[in-house]
């Protein structure tokens, strides 16, 4: 066990892989953020940590599950007519059905914000949301998003050796360094209403990013043309590019209203 970490590409696995991994988990945080602050503000920091701590065991189970994961690529049926060809799997189920619900649930957060005034929204939202349902989302969530983590991690560490163990090992500390500031992160997130709605946009765009992942694992021909799925670095990038624009204009507006004006 010790001389796994004696291995240069070992520190090399392991630290692209917990950073690939907190990379991942941000649409986690953001969706947990969101349902959270569905509840009472004392309810909140309760409901971030189950959920984070739910998906880090949610990924260690699914880590302990990889032969029977690998199996789940297998065809449960297929469809062939003149223009549409799919072969659908248990695998591609989980990331179109969890793609669906995101998008659901963004799309209905957006309007009612857009429909309610967001101190109504608040006191209906408190008397509505539970706890325990709350945390029910955020468990079924969670499963679609550790299942493409563990996707990921499964592919960047094939063919080197001890990778149950760093994945293992990568997974635990992602979680911690997320939980560490994830509660920062829900303060700041339901303090600015431009940022929450730039959060629901963002999983949109996760949401469809499933849905064409799901079907890419299908081997969907539309016509003869294969969907391809989106790579996560371009979304990625979309959303950090989105939230530097933001802030700089935060930024800006907050100077604007400190600076006396000299009319």
């Amino acid at each position: 066990m010790m001389e796994l970490f004696l291995q240069l590409d070992t520190w090399a696995a392991l630290i692209t892989l917990t950073f690939l991994e907190i990379i991942l988990g941000i649409d986690n945080i953001i969706f947990i953020s969101i349902s959270s602050n569905k509840l009472p503000e004392h309810q909140r920091k309760k409901a971030t940590m189950t959920g984070l701590a739910l998906a880090m065991i949610t990924r260690v189970i699914l880590l302990f599950s990889i032969s029977y994961l690998t199996k789940m690529s297998a065809p449960l049926f297929t469809i062939h007519t003149s223009w549409f060809q799919a072969g659908v799997s248990i695998q591609s189920l989980i990331l179109f059905l969890g793609g669906v619900f995101l998008i659901f649930k963004s799309t209905k957060e957006i309007r009612q914000k857009m429909e309610e005034s967001q101190l109504k929204t608040e006191v209906k939202n408190s008397k509505k949301f539970s706890l325990s349902k709350v945390i029910f989302q955020i468990i079924l969530i969670d499963i679609v998003f550790s299942f493409d983590s563990i996707l990921t991690a499964v592919g960047m560490t094939n063919g080197i050796d001890g990778a149950f163990t760093i994945m293992i090992i990568s997974v635990i500390i992602s979680m911690v360094i997320m939980m560490a500031f994830a509660n920062p992160v829900n303060k700041f997130v339901s303090k600015n209403p431009t940022i929450q709605m730039l959060a629901l946009s963002f999983l949109i765009l996760i949401g469809f990013m499933l849905i064409t992942e799901g079907a890419h694992l299908s081997n969907i021909l539309i016509f003869n043309n294969l969907v391809g799925s989106i790579p996560k670095g371009y979304l990625y990038f979309a959303i950090v590019f989105s939230l530097g624009v933001e802030f700089l204009n935060m930024s800006i507006t907050k100077n604007n209203r400190e600076t006396p004006s000299k009319n």
